[in-house]
This record gives structure tokens, C-alpha cells and sequence, in this order.
């Protein structure tokens, strides 16, 4: 990934943080489904990486069922309104920091589950990203990774096409099968698969690191 790849991505969310929520609003009728099956994924699990964590819409579900989380964004304006809402939830079991997912900065295998919800379409280089990811699970560690499905039907294409025009940095365009096929490609055992509908579906993977 170039650095002006990366600056670019970066400028666009320090940009739409505050408009963040108001967009689900379109594109978030997948989201309850959503965040019923990440919270199923990784309940019970003692530390819980999330990446990407945006303004915490995640972490909100995430949190009550898990021993602590650290919830990261590379975005400061997200991560302020990540850190405004974890207050205002109560959430004393959650820590914000600003991290890049390709440079997390965490000890190897220090994770038993790992978040990245709705971010594997925006990343130019998918594979490094996922083997940072895989890096710092523990083996047998869960990877939970829900993801816009861009590809999956024909009004997600053209939802998608029009988003591209507005300056949005997607990266890919996945269908389920090829979001699967991509993380087992890295070394991870796809266990769970779901499509969730929705004006661009999400596709719901869960997976388990070697």
C-alpha cells in the first residue's frame, strides 16, 4: 500500500467521523443481525481486539459479553467519538487507541478474538492485513469478520458504483464466497458463513486462526 493510498483513506473518515452514524441509517439495515452474530462469536473470550472500530457501534455489543476489548481506529476524529461513546455507555473494560491495522504495535499472540467489522473492502493490501490480524491471535483464536458485500448482487454493484463517484476508498468489491476464500487463503479455517440482506449485504464470516 502506497503512503498516498494510505493518507487518502485516512483524510476521507477524519472527514465523514462525525457523518458516520448518520450513514447507517442508509446502509445499516444488516446491522442487528450483525451485531447478534459477532456478539455469539465472542462471547466468553477473554481479550478481544477490534480494529476499525469507527464510532463504536461494535464495541457497544461487544463489550458486555467479553472479559475487556481494545478497540482501535487509525482515524483521530473516530477514535474521539469512539472514546465519547464508551464513556457514555459505561464501558470501563474498554480501552481506545489509535492504531493503523498494519502496524497494531501488540504483542504476538496476545488475543483470544479479533474484530474487524465492515473494513476488509476499504484495505489495499488485504493479505498483509490479514496476517497482521492472524499475528496477534492466539492459535485456536476466533476472527470475526463482517463485511460489506459489494459484489453480491446487482443493486449492491450499483449502490456500490455510486459510492465510489462520491470519493468513497473502497478497495475491493467481495462477494461471501470470495471474503471466504480470501481469509482461508491466509491460513484461517472459515467455520461460519452467513449473507445478511440488506441495500449492500454483509457477509459474515467467522473464523479460527492455526
Amino acid at each position: 500500500m502506497s503512503d498516498t493510498e494510505a493518507a487518502r483513506g485516512r483524510r476521507y473518515w477524519e472527514r465523514h467521523a462525525a457523518r458516520y452514524d448518520r450513514s447507517m441509517r442508509v446502509l445499516g439495515g444488516p446491522l442487528p443481525r450483525m451485531l447478534e452474530l459477532v456478539a455469539q462469536e465472542v462471547r466468553g473470550a477473554g481479550e478481544v481486539l477490534e480494529v476499525a472500530a469507527g464510532t463504536g457501534i461494535v464495541t457497544t455489543a461487544i463489550a458486555p459479553v467479553v472479559g475487556s476489548v481494545v478497540a482501535t481506529d487509525y482515524a483521530d476524529a473516530m477514535v474521539r467519538l469512539l472514546r465519547d461513546r464508551v464513556r457514555a455507555d459505561g464501558l470501563g473494560n474498554v480501552e481506545c487507541v489509535e492504531r493503523d491495522v498494519y502496524a497494531l504495535g501488540m504483542p504476538p499472540r496476545s488475543f483470544d478474538a479479533v474484530v474487524c467489522a465492515n473494513v476488509l473492502h476499504l484495505l489495499p493490501d488485504l493479505e498483509a492485513a490479514l496476517r497482521a490480524l492472524r499475528a496477534v491471535l492466539r492459535p485456536g483464536g476466533t476472527l470475526v469478520a463482517p463485511t460489506y458485500a459489494h459484489d453480491e448482487t446487482r443493486t449492491s454493484r450499483l449502490v456500490s458504483r455510486v459510492l465510489g463517484a462520491t470519493g468513497f476508498p473502497g478497495a475491493r468489491r467481495f462477494t461471501a464466497a470470495s471474503l471466504s476464500a480470501d481469509i482461508s487463503a491466509v491460513g484461517f479455517e472459515v467455520r461460519r458463513t452467513e449473507l445478511i440482506p440488506g441495500l449492500i449485504p454483509v457477509a459474515f464470516v467467522a473464523a479460527t486462526a492455526p
